[in-house]
């Protein structure tokens, strides 16, 4: 049963990047409905079975939810316009490069790393340069695609880490609330500032973006959380890797995306560096945000 949900939980990511390419919606627009309807997903429970820890929360503790918030923001707004600029494939790809961020800042921080995991970090950046040569060589258009998911990357490392510790003190359902509703109301506000229409769309965007949000929040991490209990967060961080190229490949069946031999052979770098760094550096506490 639970390598069922395992398999589940990678098709739900796996799909999230192919939806969003194909919804005919603003990017910041697919960003905030996603979060939003997390929100009140979580609403009932977060509200009732955990008031509790809403009204005895430290002001560290709110503000590093804020910062977590504001960087989940940041994260979503910033690949979720890379899907609409350059391919799934390169897309995805990119934006698991947050190991990588997480890496870096942790040797910024005085955390040694060792020389396997550097090794690692080498061949996913060089995974990157490849992806961004082919995609300059196309379009100026899909190199912007590529830096915005480079940068989506690094905004899901800064709220990973804040993620981590806040929820020494937080329960799953409290701080992924209130994580949610302050990225919603951020996002709102970018795109009322940025005059992006959050509304008027057709049926068929309604429901993709639907789609979006029960694939990839309940179908895909939600229950990717369950088997954390069941699962060690090693595992878990080498299955969510599954999503470079089952998002690669949805989007070719579906979106008829065909990315060049260039951007494949980026993407085996990548994975294969990350596979390196997952399993060689010891594993952190997974906070799941695709």
């Amino acid at each position: 049963m639970n390598a069922f949900l395992a398999v589940v939980a990678i098709l739900g990511v796996s799909a999230s990047g192919p939806l969003m390419a194909g919804t005919a919606a603003p990017a910041l627009a697919i960003a905030f409905w996603r979060n939003a309807a997390g929100t009140l997903v979580l609403a009932p429970f977060a509200l009732t079975r955990n008031r509790g820890e809403l009204f005895t929360q430290t002001r560290r503790g709110w503000l590093t939810t804020a910062f977590a918030g504001a960087m989940l923001a940041a994260h979503f707004a910033t690949w979720v316009s890379a899907l609409k600029l350059t391919t799934v494939a390169a897309a995805t790809a990119l934006v698991t490069t947050q190991l990588v961020w997480v890496v870096l800042i942790d040797r910024l921080r005085g955390i040694r790393t060792t020389r396997s995991v550097l090794l690692g970090m080498a061949l996913s950046v060089a995974g990157v340069f490849v992806i961004s040569g082919v995609d300059f060589t196309i379009s100026t258009r899909a190199l912007t695609g590529d830096l915005l998911a480079i940068a989506g990357g690094l905004f899901a490392a800064l709220y990973l880490m804040a993620g981590s510790e806040i929820r020494e003190s937080w329960s799953t359902t409290a701080y992924t609330f209130t994580c949610y509703g302050v990225c919603a109301v951020l996002l709102a506000l970018v795109c009322l500032v940025g005059g992006v229409g959050l509304g008027g769309f057709s049926t068929k965007t309604w429901l993709l973006i639907a789609a979006v949000t029960v694939s990839a929040q309940l179908l895909g991490h939600s229950l990717l959380n369950h088997l954390l209990a069941v699962m060690s967060p090693g595992l878990i961080s080498l299955l969510l890797l599954l999503e470079v190229p089952g998002a690669a490949l949805l989007a070719g069946i579906f979106l008829d995306q065909t990315p060049p031999a260039g951007i494949y052979l980026g993407l085996a770098l990548i994975l294969s560096g990350l596979v390196v760094v997952v399993v060689r550096r010891p594993a952190p506490d997974v906070v799941l945000a695709e």
